[in-house]
């Protein structure tokens, strides 16, 4: 897999679902209901594996509540397939990697489940997640998603291009955004790298959750770009990491034209802002190292915030079997199935004292130890109205200003925040 492919997937907001078997009207039965449900997989061979065991588990148990699984139906994304389903009165009981930015408008379609609304509704998702779980909650107090798992991002870099370069490849100078810029500078100027580093400069609203916003999330210690219906960062925070980015591309150290491909499996760049999904992507074929993603003045590992890149777990209501999909939705978020999942895809469950719940795992493969202990510090989209028009606004505004650099960074800043402050109202 590609990081393009990869991105296109973050985009489609994930295409693992699970779906009630209703023909039409739905949601009669409402948390009370009971029978089977179907669910749908996505086409990742890891997730695939999970969902096939999970299912067979459940059905083993449950010979009266059968969960049967088929893919999620093609679209040109997933969003749109249950945006579509949510119209027609046919979306499916449980939806799984249900992007947390599409979750407003889906509340706002009357689409989704207050599953704080069962009985032990808020109990279980709070002590499953702690205090991640509140980033998850609706502005009216609901949970209209489980937080399900997350792929906390930080800086994967190339080895042999880092000692290409004469640069040392065990600890890389990358904590701070002096560091990181005079890297950035040898690995190019040497030879040893196109790029330092090349996002994808294209202007979908989700590609600042690649750039900006993990180092806008360590450098604020932790802040949302929306917090109170109002933008956050139009401050000393959000500028300092705007002006970093906009060295970068003013500096050539990071690519300004999309590329076609993968430029951090291709050798084009030496840094890729990636996830724990990266590891078995690149772990045959790049000799990589990873640490988190650079402040202005440095900050401690075990204290820096990035981004979360979570898919959650709506429930719709046109699902006629809530009080099964509600069992089905806790068995498979159970200690038991987040173990599997770990196993399986290496992507973290949102829950809370991951590494010592899962203590084996993380000294069995230790790749993927930083990643486990970077997931209880992520910060998530804002779960605010209009969340995917902030994003695009945010998104407009920073390619102008940072990539191409055709106004400053303090008036895009502003301009944006000012934009941002109405959307968030709703």
């Amino acid at each position: 897999m590609r990081r393009r492919i990869m991105m296109t997937a973050v985009a489609a907001a994930g295409a693992f679902a699970l779906t009630a078997c209703t023909s039409g009207g739905g949601g009669d039965g409402g948390t009370e209901g009971r029978g089977d449900i179907t669910i749908w997989y996505s086409n990742n061979e890891a997730e695939i594996a999970w969902g096939e065991q999970m299912v067979e588990a459940w059905n083993a148990e449950h010979p009266d509540e059968q969960v049967k699984a088929q893919e999620i139906p093609a679209g040109a994304s997933s969003e749109e397939v249950i945006g579509a389903a949510i119209t027609a009165g046919n979306a499916p009981c449980l939806v799984y990697n249900t992007s947390p930015a599409a979750v407003p408008q889906f509340q706002k379609q009357g689409g989704l489940v207050n599953l704080s609304d069962f009985d032990d509704g808020d109990d279980y998702i709070t002590e499953r997640s702690g205090d991640l779980a509140e980033q998850y909650r609706s502005p009216d107090g609901g949970f209209y998603q489980m937080p399900w798992k997350s792929n906390p991002v930080m800086i994967f870099y190339n080895k042999a291009m880092f000692a290409q370069a004469g640069l040392d490849a065990e600890n890389p100078p990358l904590a701070t955004y002096d560091e990181f810029l005079a890297t950035a500078r040898t690995l190019q100027s040497s030879g040893a790298a196109q790029f330092a580093i090349n996002p994808a400069p294209t202007s979908e609203f989700f590609q600042s959750w690649f750039d900006f916003y993990p180092l806008y999330a360590a450098q604020s210690g932790g802040t949302l770009l929306v917090e109170d219906e109002a933008a956050t960062f139009d401050d000393e925070n959000g500028t300092a990491v705007a002006e970093f980015w906009a060295t970068l591309y003013s500096e050539g150290l990071a690519g300004k034209e999309q590329y076609q491909g993968d430029a951090f499996a291709d050798g084009v760049a030496a840094m890729s802002i990636v996830g724990p999904w990266a590891i078995s992507v690149y772990g045959e074929d790049v000799d990589w190292g990873s640490v988190p993603v650079p402040t202005q003045d440095g900050t401690a590992p075990e204290e820096t915030y990035t981004f979360s890149d979570a898919k959650n777990v709506g429930m719709f209501t046109a699902c006629e079997n809530q009080a099964t999909a509600w069992d089905v939705l806790k068995f498979s978020t159970s200690e038991e199935q987040d173990g599997v999942w770990l196993e399986e895809t290496g992507q973290m469950p949102l829950r809370q004292d991951l590494t010592e719940v899962y203590a084996d795992y993380f000294e069995a493969n230790p790749a993927y130890q930083l990643f486990g202990d970077q997931a209880a510090r992520t910060v998530e989209v804002p779960n605010v109205p209009n969340s995917i028009e902030i994003w695009q606004a945010f998104r407009d505004g920073y390619s102008n200003s940072v990539i191409f650099g055709e106004e400053p960074v303090a008036d895009f800043l502003t301009d944006a925040a000012t934009e941002i402050d109405e959307l968030a109202k709703g």
